[in-house]
């Protein structure tokens, strides 16, 4: 089947992180994506090892900086639907390659702009990266334990999922209005505004006075005893989330607690039970019930989990394993 957005064509200047990303997704779901990389950078990951590079059309390399280079861009983006760029505020502009000019040529085009801190806003100007955009927003506060520091979720929140993935829903949504209206727009898309998007939920229970401004206290964040990682005999940890009283009185029926849900003695049971055996012990016997267990699995290990192989959720292509495109489109007559 071809993919959802078959027949919508974008220009990517290749970057790194959150923009290749944004193509990446569109590229998965069958957007012809050309990729534009930089004659004068030798990419970050070697191309063969690269996955967020995979599902491009085609690939072509260009000097930005010369005119022979800006004047291929522009001819590319004439008959595109949609353009992604990452660089700071005004570099597109000292390039020729600004909105302005592009949606000049080719008024419906949508041209997503990527960055962490914004197209303006007295941080504008200088370079950060994903754990300094996601502390300014307030995410980076909620993440870590009780009386210990922040600790950076990778760079998942920032990057990925309030950049790349916010940059890509945005793409789709402009193209779709410029399809109705006859014009493009110009996407601001900051990491930091994503990144707080992506908190949305905690801002909500804290308007209602259930989210405490302190780390590890929370529902959430390891505060509760029944949703929180425990260390199983080999060394080996499980994740718990049994927050509905119906999935914990299940949880405690399958380990035999004495402790009730909110009881203050609970996290030092469930820590002791689980330290009793093995990962797997607890595995086979949580597996198939509603406790809301799973095991912690590595990065080697979760391709092979039972649940993932069946629905394919990793690929290896070429010898690189990867995640799959997500998520998946089914046709229906």
């Amino acid at each position: 089947m071809a993919g959802p957005l078959s027949g919508i064509r974008i220009i990517e200047l290749a970057g790194i992180g959150p923009a290749p990303f944004a193509g990446m997704m569109l590229a998965d779901h069958g957007a012809t994506v050309i990729r534009v990389e930089r004659e004068d950078r030798a990419p970050v990951i070697p191309p063969e090892f690269d996955i967020l590079a995979r599902s491009r059309a085609s690939t072509v390399r260009l000097d930005l900086k010369s005119d022979k280079g800006a004047a291929r861009v522009r001819e590319l983006a004439r008959d595109a639907d949609g353009l992604i760029e990452g660089f700071r505020p005004g570099v597109m502009e000292r390039l020729g390659l600004g909105p302005d000019a592009l949606l000049e040529d080719n008024p419906r085009l949508v041209y997503g702009r990527m960055t962490g801190w914004g197209q303006d806003g007295p941080r504008a100007p200088y370079a950060g990266h994903d754990i300094d955009y996601i502390a300014l927003a307030g995410a980076l506060h909620t993440y870590g334990r009780a009386g210990g520091p922040p600790v950076p979720p990778v760079n998942a929140v920032g990057d990925f999922g309030g950049g790349g993935m916010l940059l890509a829903f945005a793409m789709v949504a402009g193209i779709l209005s410029a399809r109705t209206s006859g014009r493009g727009a110009v996407i601001d898309c900051a990491m930091v505004d994503g990144a707080a998007l992506l908190s949305a939920l905690t801002w909500s229970l804290r308007a209602a006075g259930l989210w405490r401004d302190e780390r590890g206290v929370n529902l959430l964040d390891t505060g509760r005893a029944y949703y929180d990682v425990y260390q199983c005999a080999d060394g080996e940890w499980l994740a718990v989330g049994a927050l509905e009283p119906e999935f914990f009185a299940v949880l405690k029926d399958k380990l035999g607690l004495r402790s009730n849900q909110h009881d203050p003695g609970l996290r030092d049971e469930l820590a002791d039970k689980f330290r009793s055996e093995n990962r797997r012990y607890w595995c086979d016997l949580l597996r198939f019930c509603d406790a809301c267990v799973a095991p912690v699995l590595s990065l080697a290990e979760a391709p092979s989990d039972p649940h993932n192989a069946h629905r394919a959720t990793f690929l290896t292509v070429d010898g690189v394993v990867q995640p799959a495109p997500a998520p998946r489109f089914t046709a229906k007559d």
